[in-house]
């Protein structure tokens, strides 16, 4: 059995999924999982870059499509679209959303305030 000292330490919560969508933005094209893998230089498994991918496409945030006998990845969003799409899975994610929004909202500096506002009234002159 190893020593728990000498074992490598545990990544962050969802800093894997980070790397490889950082990667698949850097690529700038659709690339295949192996070359993923090369790319993150890491001692990582290619089933590990696999499941990675494969959490990826359940969370939206990838897209896939077959060329020969493997797929090609690429990111579903550029990297702002991938971080609103976080904001709406923790907000969905929770039963009231208007205190969420509401504490959300109260916390920001007030020149995001300002941004926000001036988003929303975009939005709403667009509809």
């Amino acid at each position: 059995m190893t020593e728990p000292d000498a074992r490598r330490p545990r990544r962050a919560h969802g800093a894997l999924e980070t790397r490889v969508l950082a990667a698949l933005h850097e690529a700038g094209a659709p690339v295949t999982a192996g070359w993923v893998q090369q790319h993150l230089a890491s001692d990582l498994a290619y089933t590990t870059v696999m499941t990675v991918l494969a959490r990826l496409l359940a969370k939206n945030a990838v897209t896939r499509r077959r060329e020969g006998r493997s797929f090609v990845w690429l990111p579903a969003a550029d990297e702002a679209g991938l971080a609103a799409l976080k904001m709406r899975k923790v907000l969905d994610g929770e039963q009231d959303r208007r205190a969420v929004l509401a504490s959300f909202i109260t916390a920001l500096p007030e020149g995001d305030e300002r941004l926000l506002r001036e988003l929303l009234d975009q939005a709403a002159d667009e509809d």
